[in-house]
């Protein structure tokens, strides 16, 4: 999964230095910063943006900068190339350039658009000019403003108009920790995600799920728990608090993923039947392990599904007790909610509970 962050010059030179350490030590890919927040002033971008330039490169993030005809001024630059030999290689673009002028840009840059503001206009003035649209990037504002912020059904409807041509698509939840002012009440793309802010991983799920290719945190900063998830997201997976009966601690040893062909009934992982290649995994019909498969229990295939011996599954629903399934544990129900995300090849990774 491809997450990123948000760099603003007003943090200061050591604060922005901070966070992308922490980017850097997650894995993370991409920051967005602005050169056009009315907030931001007495600011030396010359210096402080070929700073963060240099910081973004040398982690291996890409830095996604909001650029118009002024931004050169600021940036000391007298055409843009010279943006390229800065480093910069995803500009977002709002307003002031021709179709012609975008698409020759594209041919330097990754091109990125508000994808609330694209119009059918735009697109085939694009189309007509010559426009290669996998070169282009919708990016979904974030909204300060309580109760301006989309609907994730809208994020999902313009996500899907777009991707079709080509578009890569963006969104950004908000942060958890160090909000960013002057209102400090959030920055979504999606207003629901304000009012939750703790749920940081489950509002990057969601916006994947609605077709988000890269989903980024708007705020300043978000608390280590977090970070520790955006570390397992960027390496495309979700760790999974779960207890696990003796002598399946085994199936904590790797990353699992559900298979392309998602079952809407359960989680089923790809590498568990070559895991258990070596072992015979017995029938039991004793205690725990022949209760009902409620939502979030851990099951595996007995000897008596034959071929199907050692297949793990998660239950996304209840189901009804099966002799041929072994019920070997349960997901914490803290993470039970992301389970409905977990599909087409999505990894999991079953990690102790709590005080385990």
């Amino acid at each position: 999964m491809k997450t990123g962050i948000s760099l603003y010059f007003s943090n200061g030179v050591e604060k922005n230095e901070a966070i992308i350490r922490k980017a850097r030590k997650a894995g993370i890919k991409y920051a967005f910063t602005s050169m056009h927040i009315p907030e931001e002033t007495g600011i030396d971008y010359r210096r402080d943006a070929r700073k963060l330039l240099e910081q973004c490169r040398d982690a291996g993030i890409n830095l996604i900068v909001d650029v118009s005809p002024v931004t050169l001024e600021k940036l000391g630059c007298a055409s843009f190339d010279e943006l390229l030999s800065l480093g910069i290689t995803y500009i977002r673009l709002d307003f002031g350039f021709t179709a012609e002028e975008t698409v020759a840009l594209s041919e330097k840059f990754h091109i990125v658009f508000n994808a609330s503001t694209i119009s059918q206009e735009d697109i085939q003035n694009w189309a007509a000019a010559g426009a290669d649209f996998t070169r282009f990037a919708a990016c979904h504002n974030y909204y300060p403003k309580p109760y301006t912020g989309l609907s994730l059904d809208r994020v999902k409807e313009m996500n899907q108009r777009l991707k079709i041509l080509g578009f890569t698509t963006m969104a950004f939840v908000p942060g958890n920790s160090e909000l960013r002012g002057p209102l400090c009440e959030g920055l979504p793309t999606v207003e629901e995600h304000r009012f939750s802010r703790d749920e940081v991983l489950l509002h990057m799920l969601e916006l994947y799920q609605s077709d988000s290719d890269i989903v980024l945190v708007g705020d300043n900063d978000v608390t280590e728990e977090v970070w520790t998830q955006l570390a397992a997201l960027s390496k495309g997976y979700v760790a999974l608090h779960a207890d696990i009966l003796p002598g399946y601690e085994f199936e904590r040893a790797i990353i699992h993923h559900d298979r392309p062909d998602s079952s809407e009934y359960v989680i089923r992982s790809q590498e568990s039947r070559f895991n258990c290649r070596d072992r015979v995994i017995a029938a039991d019909t004793a205690g725990e392990l022949s209760g009902q498969r409620l939502a979030g229990k851990i099951c595996i295939a007995n000897e008596a599904y034959l071929r199907y011996m050692g297949e793990l599954e998660i239950c996304r629903v209840d189901m009804p007790s099966d002799p041929r399934v072994n019920v070997i544990g349960q997901v914490a129900g803290k993470d039970r909610k992301y389970l409905p995300y977990i599909r087409e090849g999505m990894g999991f990774y079953l990690c102790p509970a709590d005080g385990q």
